[in-house]
Order: C-alpha cells, then structure tokens, then sequence
C-alpha cells in the first residue's frame, strides 16, 4: 500500500516552527508549542430565508473548496426584525481538522488571499485574546475550486483559525512562521 504524504504545511510546522517557538518562547516540552487545532469556514446566508435553493448553492461552493459536506446552521432565536424563526436554516459551516485543515490552510495563505484585489495582507490584529485567529473574504472566487460560470451570486466566507495558544502573542507568532501574510504595521 503506498505511503500516503505528509501535508506540506504540517511538515513545515514539525521542521521548521516548533524548534523555533521553543527557542522564542522558552517552552520546555514539544507538547507546550501552540499547534493549529482546527479551522471552521462559516457562510451566512440571509437570502436563505426567501430562497432556499440558495443553501445547495452555497453548499457546493464550500463542498468543493474544502473537500468535505457542510452542515446547514439554523436561527437559535426568533427575530420579528428579519423575519426570522427560531430553526430556520440561515447559513453553513464546515470544521476542518487533520489532513485536510492543513490542506485548506496552505491553499489560503498560499493562493486564495494573493487572489484577492489589491492584497496588502491579513490584519494582524484580528485574534480573540485567546489564541484564535478570524479572518472575512468578500468573494469565494479567490479560489481556484470555484467556476466562475456557474456561480449565482457572490458570498462572503468567514474562517477562524482556532489554536491551542494561550496568548494572542504566541498564536500570531504561529501562524506567521507558517506563512501567513501579515500586514506590516
């Protein structure tokens, strides 16, 4: 049976990013380094509520991006405002871990932003004060998976980064070693 190939990214991170957070941060044990726990894409869709066809839509722009079946996300709370009951379907989300987040990440930080119009870099400043990192695009054609053809509308995507940082110093420090385009400040 042939040897299936470590993701890239997840190589840099045990080669090159751990001795040097070690070194930086004065950790003792490998099992202290903040690692990348999971990533969660998160695509809300208020248009859901008039057309419900819309969700298949955005299902299979997310099927294709990341390789794995989103699950529907439903109101927890009823809004008169919106027109909103609580359980109707108003967006999908998909939780990537293992093989696959480092995949998905590595097509981010490596082509999907450089795509993105007049890129001068992710904000560094978008981290939670508990190590996690959250990042909006405007548009899902930054990805090469996507058809131009067949798309019906363009939608935004939310993607958070969760760490096992304990800091928002640490975790920043994390993903810069593995390549994520910071903006100079």
């Amino acid at each position: 049976m042939p040897e299936i190939p470590v993701p890239r990214l997840k190589e840099r991170y045990q080669k090159e990013v751990v001795p040097v957070l070690m070194k930086e941060f004065g950790y003792r044990n490998v099992m202290q380094v903040p690692r990348i726990e999971k990533v969660v894409i998160n695509v809300g869709a208020g248009e859901a509520l008039q057309n419900v066809k819309a969700l298949d839509a955005i299902s299979q722009d997310l099927m294709a991006i990341t390789g794995q079946k989103p699950i529907i996300t439903r109101a927890k709370k009823s809004i008169a405002a919106f027109k909103l009951r609580a359980g109707n379907p108003i967006g999908v989300k998909v939780t990537l871990r293992g093989r696959r987040m480092y995949d998905f990440l590595d097509r981010l930080m490596n082509i999907a932003l450089a795509r993105q119009r007049d890129f001068q870099g992710v904000s560094p400043d978008k981290f939670d004060g508990r190590g996690n990192y959250s990042i909006g695009l405007t548009e899902q054609l930054v990805w090469p998976e996507i058809v131009y053809d067949k798309i019906d509308k363009i939608r935004g995507m939310s993607i958070t980064i969760v760490t096992t940082a304990q800091t928002d110093e640490e975790a920043r420090r994390l993903l810069a070693l593995l390549g994520m385009p910071f903006k100079r400040r």
